[in-house]
């Protein structure tokens, strides 16, 4: 594997492209990153330039995976935005381009994730896993347990709901 993994990459207007055309890819895929296939890049701006300036103000932190050129793998450490939760953040829209999976990139960008929050001196991890596909079994294998569920909270279609399920992992060791 050839995956260089970086922390906080210069949000260049090409790399902000690069990173809305993987979000299109996966979803259109059938990956959980926050929106239902069929999905456009107008649809996924919006939101990305949100996550973004997330990034820029530097509360949010991205970890990107690149093979040379091409962005292959990437999520977002997110900060709770709370004291009380200071301790701890959210991983969120977890991806790897659909045609580099089953190389180990997804458990590779989780143990980035996991020595980033160690580097950070933080007390755990969570994930939020959109239930019916069994992406929470992934996660368990990295060590995350399941901490709570809403059922039925993510409503994809009409007639399909899907449960919400929290992952977490301490790190605190």
């Amino acid at each position: 594997m050839s995956v260089e993994f970086v922390v906080d990459p210069d949000l260049t207007d090409d790399l902000r492209a690069r990173i809305v055309e993987l979000w299109v890819e996966v979803t259109n895929a059938g990956g959980a990153v926050g929106f239902v296939a069929p999905v456009s890049a107008a649809e996924v701006w919006p939101v990305a330039e949100a996550t973004f300036d997330g990034v820029a103000s530097g509360l949010d932190r991205l970890i990107l995976g690149v093979d040379g050129d091409e962005v292959v793998a990437l999520l977002f450490v997110v900060d709770n935005r709370f004291k009380l939760k200071d301790h701890w953040r959210v991983l969120k829209r977890v991806m790897v381009r659909p045609g580099e999976q089953g190389r180990g990139l997804g458990a590779a960008l989780m143990r980035e994730a996991e020595a980033f929050g160690r580097k950070l001196g933080l007390a755990g991890l969570q994930v939020t896993v959109r239930g019916g596909a069994g992406i929470e079994n992934f996660y368990a294998k990295l060590g995350y347990r399941e901490v709570g569920r809403l059922p039925g909270a993510l409503r994809l279609t009409p007639g399909d709901d899907r449960d919400e399920i929290y992952m977490w992992m301490d790190i605190y060791h």
